[in-house]
């Protein structure tokens, strides 16, 4: 296994990364919340790159894996400078964002900046706007009182130990809404989503395919998959969605 490499940014954050030399588009892995970049999608996926020939990049925002910081502190719009920071760093010329749960929200926030860069798109469970829709939309007046007077509240997970929200990432998360406004996808979209999903549900998958502008978006429904979507059939509809956007080549 390869030693982790690590990218200072501006914001004083040290990102740790593994990059995979290759062919372009570089296919960059945007991890979920409170995951990181040894979890089995992205190695998976940094395999299959590997014996095409591809190049591809995984990492680690700040607060999580290897990377700098807690992830208490952390909020949307850090993770997303993150973001921008490692493709700008890391990467030239086109990239296929491949975005998992909350780095569906990533690669959609990538889209707003940059879809010069894009050659294509696949998310998988997306979670656009989840602090606002999920958290927010859905907290007791208690856990809003909660949330106001301590700064955090914690949440169970069906996946995980509890999640730390704070006060901080709900506000952070209104800043970066992406389905309040037009979302333009000038690039082929694949959306892969499993109906057993405790997390995401379907219908936040069917309200992003209809608010966003793109010219070729599929989203592919998965019978009793769940959020992890890492069993073989899951992982090879992935890298045919990626296969999809490359251009089959």
């Amino acid at each position: 296994m390869p030693a982790t490499s690590f990218l200072g940014t501006a914001k004083g954050r040290r990102i740790a990364y593994h990059k995979s030399e290759g062919q372009g588009p570089c296919v960059v892995f945007l991890g979920g919340l409170k995951s990181d970049m040894e979890g089995t999608k992205a190695v998976h996926l940094e395999a299959w790159a590997k014996a095409r020939g591809q190049a591809f990049l995984r990492f680690d925002y700040s607060g999580h894996g290897e990377s700098s910081g807690t992830f208490e502190e952390g909020c949307i719009g850090d993770w997303h400078e993150d973001t921008l920071a490692a493709v700008q760093e890391l990467t030239e010329g086109e990239i296929v964002p491949v975005g998992s749960s909350m780095g569906g929200w990533q690669a959609l926030l990538l889209a707003r900046e940059m879809p010069e860069r894009i050659k294509g798109m696949v998310t998988i469970a997306a979670a656009p706007d989840f602090t606002e829709d999920g958290y927010w939309a859905n907290f007791s007046e208690a856990q809003k009182a909660e949330l106001a007077s301590r700064g955090y509240v914690e949440l169970p997970s069906d996946y995980m130990e509890p999640y730390h929200i704070s006060k901080r990432m709900i506000e952070d998360g209104r800043r970066h809404l992406v389905l309040r406004s037009p979302l333009f996808l000038p690039f082929k979209t694949r959306c892969l989503q499993g109906t057993a999903d405790t997390a995401v549900s379907t219908e936040t998958a069917l309200r992003l395919m209809d608010h966003a502008t793109c010219p070729d978006m599929r989203l592919t429904l998965v019978k009793d998959a769940d959020h992890r979507f890492s069993d073989a059939a899951c992982l090879k509809l992935i890298e045919n969605a990626v296969l999809d956007v490359l251009g089959g080549a």
